[in-house]
């Protein structure tokens, strides 16, 4: 399964800022989940959820941690993610300098990225032809709330009205227009009878893992300034 997510390059988003006079978040996480329902017209009982990726970020700076889809616990790769690239690191590793990693790989388009969260430039598929419904309250939350039905897929999508700027984004077009951030997606394949919900859920904490990286390469920082 894809996922699709937009990258905002710093720049693009100090001009968002600048005339819209939204917040940018400077540091936190995502985690991105999925649960796919199988034989959904018969019932919810045959679910797989997948814990598709942890991404956490300091300023401009992005760690995303992909779970292993068999072993939850363990990840399977890590990403350093800086603007529109990518460097591929040993989750084994602790030691990593951010500087350096750029400066020994081969930096990789963020746009080519095939595992964990897909980034993505296209819209939505069908998108003009979306209808909107009225608000609605999920986990405690008020969303906005709009639906495309299509002869082969119905799709309904979530938007929590935010001033609040992440620096990554499912479908940045969409929050633009409903002037929010698209949090949630559900959707129903009507040939195949699949069921999948998509959340996007916003933390304030980073995982362990990008803790030690991001408070490692702060430490590496101020020691060579000083």
């Amino acid at each position: 399964m894809k996922t699709k997510l937009i990258l905002l390059p710093t720049a693009f988003l100090l001009v968002i800022v600048s005339c819209h006079k939204e917040i940018i978040s400077e540091k936190g996480g995502i985690d991105l989940i999925s649960n796919v329902y199988f034989d959904a017209s018969k019932g919810l009982d045959q679910m797989k959820s997948f814990h598709l990726s942890k991404i956490n970020y300091s300023q401009n700076h992005m760690i995303e941690l992909v779970p292993d889809n068999s072993f939850p616990e363990l990840i399977k790769q890590m990403y350093y993610i800086k603007d529109s690239l990518y460097f591929k690191l040993d989750p084994s590793e602790n030691n990593i300098i951010f500087p350096e990693v750029s400066q020994k790989q081969k930096p990789l388009s963020i746009w080519n990225k095939k595992e964990g969260a897909v980034f993505s430039k296209d819209w939505i598929r069908n998108y003009r032809n979306r209808r909107n419904l009225s608000d609605t309250v999920l986990f405690n939350k008020k969303y906005k709330r709009f639906e495309i039905n299509s002869p082969w897929n119905y799709t309904r999508f979530y938007v929590y009205p935010t001033d609040t700027i992440l620096p990554y984004s499912l479908y940045k077009h969409v929050e633009n227009d409903y002037h929010g951030r698209l949090e949630r997606i559900d959707s129903y394949n009507k040939k195949s009878d699949i069921f999948v919900t998509l959340q996007l859920i916003p933390r304030k904490n980073w995982d362990d893992k990008a803790k030690e990286l991001f408070e490692f390469n702060h430490f590496v920082k101020n020691r060579k300034s000083n």
